[in-house]
């Protein structure tokens, strides 16, 4: 008689778990699956940006409409929202319309990310939808400095706890600026978003262009910037001349 052998069960891999994570709040751990994906478009052959303002308000789209400080008739707009069909479904045909269809669009300075957590934010929800939003919207800040970023390889290799040391480096002297409200930052993943394989972008936002500048320069000091960035830039230098209504 031959006996019947178990049948082994064989389970496939585990789903990823791709929602973001925070700190502990109200003795719970903060996940969220939700984000704000924003886009930067800079354009050229505007000599007058006021038609491009009447139209964004008409069409209520949530944005912020900058002069460039590098190209007498450039500028440049900045969209957001928590679904990335957005940016098709009610940016594409705006900007396939007058006044916006008869400018030149400038590819290079095109970026496109989502926000994204460290885990270990205090408020989850906040970090991801509604301080990014402040941040660009706010009517006091008008300068701001935008650029993309690509870190090397060689940083992913390194132990998770020389990666800590190297970002708080990092951010230690984003939070001294943004204390003294010099210089306010969005932070964007745009991992497999970025035509150009950049890692980040980042948008610094301020009352004043010379924080700005003050500190990209101080960063350049830091393990990350000096050491492990294949990329920086190009920069994007403006101002605001339209914002929508937070």
């Amino acid at each position: 008689m031959t006996m019947s052998q178990p049948t082994e069960t064989r389970r496939g891999p585990e789903p990823p778990d791709i929602s973001e994570k925070g700190g502990i709040k109200a003795g719970q751990p903060q996940r969220a699956d939700t984000r704000l994906f924003m886009q930067f478009l800079a354009f050229g052959g505007c000599a007058d940006s006021a038609p491009l303002a009447a139209a964004l308000t008409n069409a209520a789209v949530a944005s912020v409409l900058y002069e460039d400080l590098n190209d007498p008739r450039g500028v440049a707009l900045v969209t957001f929202s928590e679904d990335p069909a957005f940016l098709l479904d009610r940016l594409r045909p705006l900007l396939n319309q007058p006044p916006f269809a008869s400018l030149t669009q400038k590819p290079e300075y095109t970026m496109v990310g989502r926000t994204y957590s460290l885990g270990y934010e205090p408020d989850l929800i906040d970090v991801l939808l509604h301080r990014p939003r402040r941040t660009v919207l706010n009517p006091d800040w008008k300068w701001s400095v935008w650029y993309p970023l690509r870190r090397n390889g060689r940083f992913a290799q390194l132990p998770p706890e020389e990666q800590r040391v190297i970002l708080a480096e990092h951010g230690a002297i984003g939070m001294s600026y943004g204390a003294a409200d010099l210089a306010h930052d969005i932070r964007l993943a745009c991992h497999g978003l970025d035509k150009d394989d950049n890692d980040f972008v980042i948008g610094l936002i301020g009352k004043d262009l010379y924080p700005l500048s003050s500190i990209v320069q101080t960063m350049r000091k830091t393990q990350q910037t000096s050491l492990y960035l294949d990329r920086l830039g190009p920069f994007f230098v403006g101002r605001a001349v339209w914002q929508s209504p937070l």
